[in-house]
């Protein structure tokens, strides 16, 4: 006996195709990446600098102003009736032959006789001053020739990598010292000998008596340019009553307020750069005295600071500051330490940590933490003394996002 035939179908049904149904898979796979690489720690960017070496100078910066060396005040050498002072300030005078006030002397003050005794006395003294002041101007001016040659005995070893930069600059030093010294004593000089032609010059009208007195014509007695009228208009003065205030403008000096803490570190002799005068370049000048006296000073905020004077003479030539007077502002950078083959690094790049300096030095990609020390530093770079090599990366500035071992990567900057 046959089985029936099952009746025919009207078509098999088919399942969808393989890669459809792998297509959650994919997506989850897709999705589960997505969120591994949004959780996978990114490359911090950081900006990097290399340790290199090369010259590093600490200075000290503070403002101070400029003023004439050698200034002369020009004082009524009796009493009696001053007649107007029709000078200004800046104009030249010269020594021996610009009058500069006119004064008719009271006749008392000649025909006193403690009055004479004591003309008398100052012109003694006044020739004594000018004796002793000839014989400086000797000194110093021999002391001047000596160094003066010493000076380019030294220019011509140095030239022949003789001598070193430090024996040379105190060779130079001592040059320059000694002939601001022969300067000034020929100042002293001239000034001691217009002392003693004003003290002959009241003698001697002393001994004419009072009647027929000529009024009484002072001369410049240096060469330069009026600083300051102190009495302008016409008046009745006391013998020693200030009139004008003379001096060379051309023969500048900067004096230099420091700290106290900061003066200790600044020897005589230390190299100067004075900023922000006016021209176009700073002019170089060179430690001539530390005062040994401080003073205070409130500074804007409020606090007492303890201060000290600096007084730098100026080694450009008068050409680069032909316009530089009398009280003019400066800004000075006084060299206390330089070295020109020193081991640095961006004082940004250092932090503290446990009491230890650290630096994030980058290796492969990755910031490491390590221990250096330092020695001096500018608030630019730091001398590296140990822990570092020429040629490393470091991380500069690191923030909070950078420990050891993060990732890191340089930081661009877009330019426009």
């Amino acid at each position: 006996m046959t089985s029936p035939t099952p009746p025919p179908t009207a078509g098999k049904r088919k399942g969808p195709p393989a890669w459809r149904r792998r297509l959650p898979w994919f997506g989850a796979a897709a999705l589960g990446a997505l969120i591994v690489a949004g959780l996978w720690p990114q490359a911090v960017s950081v900006e990097m600098a290399p340790v290199s070496r090369g010259p590093l100078v600490v200075t000290v910066d503070e403002e101070g102003m400029t003023r004439v060396r050698q200034r002369y005040i020009v004082a009524a050498p009796v009493g009696g009736h001053l007649r107007r002072i029709d000078w200004k300030p800046g104009a030249p005078v010269e020594a021996g032959r610009t009058a500069l006030a006119v004064l008719e002397p009271a006749g008392a003050d000649f025909l006193d006789t403690r009055n004479q005794a004591q003309a008398e006395a100052r012109l003694r003294a006044a020739e004594a001053a000018r004796d002793a002041a000839r014989a400086q101007r000797e000194r110093a001016g021999a002391a001047a020739r000596l160094f003066a040659a010493e000076f380019g005995r030294s220019r011509v070893l140095r030239d022949q990598k003789v001598l070193s930069v430090q024996e040379f600059e105190a060779s130079q030093m001592k040059s320059e010292t000694s002939e601001q010294e022969a300067r000034a004593a020929e100042f002293s000089l001239r000034v001691a000998e217009f002392e003693v032609q004003q003290a002959r010059a009241i003698l001697s009208r002393g001994q004419t008596g009072a009647n027929g007195v000529e009024p009484l014509i002072i001369t410049s007695p240096v060469s330069g340019r009026i600083l300051r009228v102190i009495q302008e208009s016409a008046r009745t003065v006391v013998a020693g009553f200030p009139l004008l205030e003379i001096g060379d403008a051309t023969d500048l000096e900067a004096r230099i307020e420091v700290l106290s803490r900061d003066a200790v570190a600044i020897r005589p002799g230390a190299k100067m750069l004075l900023e922000r005068w006016g021209g176009s370049e700073p002019l170089a000048a060179r430690v001539r005295l530390v005062e040994p006296s401080g003073f205070t000073k409130v500074s804007a905020l409020g606090v007492e600071e303890q201060r000290v004077f600096v007084i730098a003479d100026f080694t450009d030539p008068l050409e680069k500051r032909p316009t530089l007077g009398d009280n003019y502002r400066v800004e000075a950078r006084i060299v206390t330490w330089e070295n020109a083959g020193a081991l640095r690094a961006p004082a940004g790049a250092l932090f503290q940590n446990a009491g230890q300096w650290r630096v994030f030095v980058v290796r492969g990609g990755r910031a490491e933490s390590r221990v250096v020390q330092v020695g001096r530093s500018n608030g630019v770079a730091t001398e590296i003394t140990g822990g570092l090599q020429e040629g490393e990366q470091v991380v500069v500035y690191p923030g909070d996002k950078v420990a050891d071992g993060t990732a890191v990567s340089p930081l661009t900057v877009g330019t426009r």
